[in-house]
């Protein structure tokens, strides 16, 4: 079933909301809309992506009328590391009101929410000019996946059985983001340590080079750290982390 839009303007009247039945990217849309000056909280929704983004260039799959596929405008302010956290901790708080300790909620850094240690919702953050776009990607009732994602990915309704509400999601999600974005840099950086599993003692490998080492604490900045097997501590800016493969 389609978004109930006029339900989600009822119910976010401060809001300005752009739905689109299908489109390419939330992000493009975005971009666009914010070039021509759409105010700081606009929400552009799609019920289906055909190219939606994730991080690292990869294609994010956007089954029509089961997940949420949005991006958030905001005026620029926020660093893009402080500001990814702040949305992850409000994503994984929203998805956990919703999936109630059916699954694990666990945040992978820098951008992923994982159900029982798939990915469930994803964030990807850029500066466009004088606005942020915060790209969100949530898999709310999907009841299949792709071949190659079948092992990696979950949802809201496989974790839980049930379908739930996009529209009540939403509207939670949003007001979760803006309580945190009222939050100092270092108290971000503390809920997130303590809510993700991979922030301290973990041992990891990054995506991009295959480096392995254990994650040892964020830096003031929200940056991981990593202490390789020299002991040398790594800064890691870019890219992502998983769990290691076992000798």
């Amino acid at each position: 079933m389609p978004l109930d839009v006029s339900t989600l303007r009822t119910l976010l009247p401060e809001r300005r909301i752009h739905y689109f039945s299908s489109t390419t990217s939330t992000m493009g849309e975005a971009a666009r809309l914010a070039a021509a000056g759409a105010p700081s909280g606009t929400v552009v929704l799609a019920e289906e992506q055909t190219a939606g983004r994730g991080r690292m260039g990869r294609e994010w799959y956007s089954e029509a009328d089961s997940g949420l596929y949005l991006t958030l405008i905001l005026h620029r302010g926020h660093p893009v590391p402080w500001l990814t956290l702040a949305v992850g901790l409000a994503l994984g708080e929203a998805i956990g009101l919703f999936v109630e300790g059916r699954a694990a909620v666990d945040i992978r850094w820098p951008n992923d929410v994982l159900l029982g240690g798939r990915k469930c919702a994803g964030i990807l953050v850029t500066s466009d000019g004088e606005a942020m776009l915060v790209g969100i990607g949530i898999n709310v009732n999907h009841e299949v996946f792709p071949d190659e994602l079948a092992e990696l990915a979950t949802s809201m309704r496989r974790a839980t059985g049930r379908a739930h509400s996009r529209e009540e999601l939403l509207v939670r999600l949003l007001g979760l983001i803006d309580e945190y974005l009222l939050l100092p840099v270092e108290v971000i950086r503390e809920r997130f340590a303590k809510a993700s599993s991979y922030a301290s003692g973990l041992r990891v490998e990054l995506e991009d080079s295959g480096i392995s080492g254990v994650t040892c604490g964020l830096d003031p900045e929200g940056f991981l750290l990593l202490r390789l097997d020299n002991g040398q501590i790594e800064r890691i800016v870019a890219g992502g982390v998983r769990p290691a493969s076992a000798d």
